[in-house]
């Protein structure tokens, strides 16, 4: 069958693409940032998915507010980078994985969630940036990635045990697959941050570590925190956080398996106006 191997947590703040596209990467204020992901990029060489279930938020670019799909997940053969106002990210294609994304769609479905089936769309900087954080700049993406889109732009949007419970389906619905695939899930976006208003430019150092504390060693008390929180102590667009809550949803430890093993944790501030968090759980073999 197939199985999730690990679970990685990263933001995707647009500015690190573009930091990334400039080759600016070296330059004193981006340097800290990249060289706590040179471990990140070591470790997946290492440890190279078959698949990788990519979790992030669309910018406006797919989904218009015209429709906003609370959750959905791209089946496509393959997903082009977006243009986002200035060209599309000089970035490979992303090659997807149609057989277990829908396979994925019909048993999480008939787990009770409802997903939009996007079978034709771009991809923009929320799930290119990860890529480039944990593969650097290659000709081609090392894997196949399934897109699966959460709105946190337009309320309502999903409570963070909705998310961790939709985990646990996606989980029991990989383990189904007949292939033998080893398959990572990846939550993006945050953390703290405000881009907007009286507020603009928050970052909350203490809320952002603590949720990382929780994510990592209880991830129910992470699953427990209400909208209201993120929106006071990590600034309205802190709400991301519940998509890291999807990828720690899937992994063994909350379905009664053994706790995962901290393999990699990066704080930094700032990042243009953002506070940028990063992790990797493997579970046990």
């Amino acid at each position: 069958m197939a199985r999730i191997t690990a679970s990685v947590y990263t933001s995707h703040v647009p500015a690190i693409g573009a930091a990334l596209d400039l080759k600016k990467d070296h330059e004193p204020y981006w340097q800290p940032l990249f060289k706590g992901y040179e471990y990140s990029k070591q470790w997946l060489k290492e440890n190279k998915p078959d698949v990788i279930f990519l979790v992030y938020n669309d910018h406006a670019t797919a989904f218009s507010l015209e429709m906003i799909p609370t959750f959905a997940t791209g089946t496509a053969a393959e997903f082009q980078p977006a243009d986002e106002g200035w060209g599309p990210r000089p970035v490979p294609k992303v090659t997807g994985h149609p057989e277990l994304a829908s396979h994925i769609a019909q048993s999480v479905i008939q787990q009770d969630f409802d997903l939009t089936i996007v079978n034709k769309m771009d991809v923009d900087h929320g799930l290119t940036v990860p890529l480039s954080l944990m593969c650097g700049q290659p000709e081609a993406w090392p894997c196949p990635v399934i897109p699966f889109a959460v709105n946190v732009v337009q309320y309502p949007v999903p409570s963070g045990q909705r998310c961790f419970n939709l985990g646990k389906a996606i989980r029991k619905a990989v383990e189904s697959y007949d292939q033998d695939l080893k398959v990572q899930i990846w939550g993006t976006g945050g953390m703290s941050h405000q881009l907007q208003g009286p507020r603009a430019g928050l970052i909350n150092r203490a809320f952002d570590n603590d949720f990382l504390d929780k994510l990592i060693s209880n991830p129910q008390a992470a699953a427990d925190i209400p909208h209201i929180d993120y929106v006071r102590e990590a600034g309205s667009e802190g709400i991301e956080l519940v998509m890291w809550l999807i990828a720690r949803g899937a992994m063994a430890d909350v379905a009664g398996g053994a706790a995962p093993k901290l393999a990699h944790r990066f704080y930094h501030v700032p990042a243009s106006n953002t506070a940028v968090g990063h992790a990797i759980l493997e579970n046990s073999n």
